[in-house]
């Protein structure tokens, strides 16, 4: 692909299987045609896993100036130091420093120019929660990040993008039992503002077609099975419609997903988490992608988490990584146009 910058490539846990999906993908950078990326992170831990896994790679430090040249014949990598000697498998608190100074040198590449687009491999929330992180996840710091930039409120939208569903919750890493409570016809009238809004400027689609899931089974059931479909996302439905956004719902969820039901929709917009995330995986699991909606520059990141369990073993697949790569340089070249 032919990009005038780099992607911005973060390193995730250091501990996870972001290094190897990252060697892995870098591996078949021409037999898979994918964009140049420059790795944030740090250099001894990406040559200690190839040579943990096998793996006869160049790496070479480089900035975003460089990244583009070098990227043919070396992984070219931003140090940045991981903080304390890196285990496959085994997280370590001193290590959250380097994974949020990765991520907010990405964001500032993007913004200084410098990099097309942001890309994140997985962390692990539980690590940074040690060091202090103050934010339920990656989505709503890269809000934050874009916030102290510009000065504008951001409302990070997270959306699953798969080859067979796109699906976005509209409330993201909160304990289900607090779902209800913030719910409100505003966030979800917010939320497929959003995703009407990127959708067209970003997919090119002319008119997305949003289907809304109800957040009680069977949709509520007229009001017997909880009131929060009829008193909360319905009028959030009509509001959206007579602005003109093709909008539809609330739906029973259980009847959402499945061929026949996904042909008449681009995007399901959802309730909570697991709503969007379940369906999103169980039809892509290694081709969906993460993308953030809503932020003044694009980010995308593999479906999935850290996977401890396998770090270093040779065995994760780098399909969700190698499609985040491409989606996030698809929607930079189309933002260029």
């Amino acid at each position: 692909m032919n990009l005038d910058r780099p992607l911005a490539l973060t390193q995730g846990d250091p501990a996870g299987i972001g290094p190897d999906i990252t060697l892995a993908a870098w591996s078949a950078r021409r037999e898979l045609n994918l964009p140049p990326f420059l790795f944030l992170g740090d250099p001894a831990v990406l040559a200690a896993r190839a040579a943990l896994l096998g793996l006869d790679i160049a790496i070479r430090e480089a900035d975003s100036d460089t990244a583009l040249s070098v990227f043919a014949d070396a992984l070219p990598v931003f140090p940045i130091a991981s903080g304390a000697e890196v285990s496959p498998g085994q997280p370590h608190v001193a290590t959250a420093k380097g994974t949020i100074a990765a991520i907010e040198s990405a964001v500032a590449l993007c913004f200084d120019g410098k990099a097309a687009a942001v890309v994140t491999n997985p962390i692990a929330k539980s690590v940074l929660y040690q060091a202090g992180f103050g934010f339920p996840g990656h989505t709503e710091f890269l809000a934050d990040l874009a916030e102290r930039a510009t000065g504008a409120k951001v409302l990070p939208v997270m959306m699953l993008a798969g080859p067979k569903l796109r699906a976005i919750p509209v409330t993201i890493h909160i304990p289900i039992n607090q779902v209800p409570s913030v719910l409100s016809e505003d966030l979800i009238v917010d939320t497929c503002r959003i995703a009407h809004h990127d959708l067209k400027t970003r997919y090119g689609i002319a008119q997305p077609r949003l289907a809304v899931a109800g957040l009680n089974p069977h949709a509520g059931e007229d009001g017997a099975i909880g009131r929060e479909d009829q008193d909360i996302i319905h009028p959030a439905v009509i509001k959206l419609r007579a602005e003109g956004i093709n909008v539809f719902g609330p739906l029973p969820a259980d009847t959402m997903f499945h061929d026949e039901a996904r042909g008449r929709y681009d995007v399901a917009i959802c309730m909570y988490h697991d709503q969007a995330l379940i369906p999103a995986k169980a039809l892509g699991f290694d081709t969906s992608v993460n993308v953030t909606l809503g932020l003044p520059f694009i980010r995308t990141s593999p479906d999935h988490g850290t996977a401890f369990g396998i770090a270093g073993q040779g065995i994760a697949r780098d399909t969700s990584l190698v499609e985040a790569l491409r989606l996030a340089a698809d929607l930079a070249l189309k933002a260029a146009a």
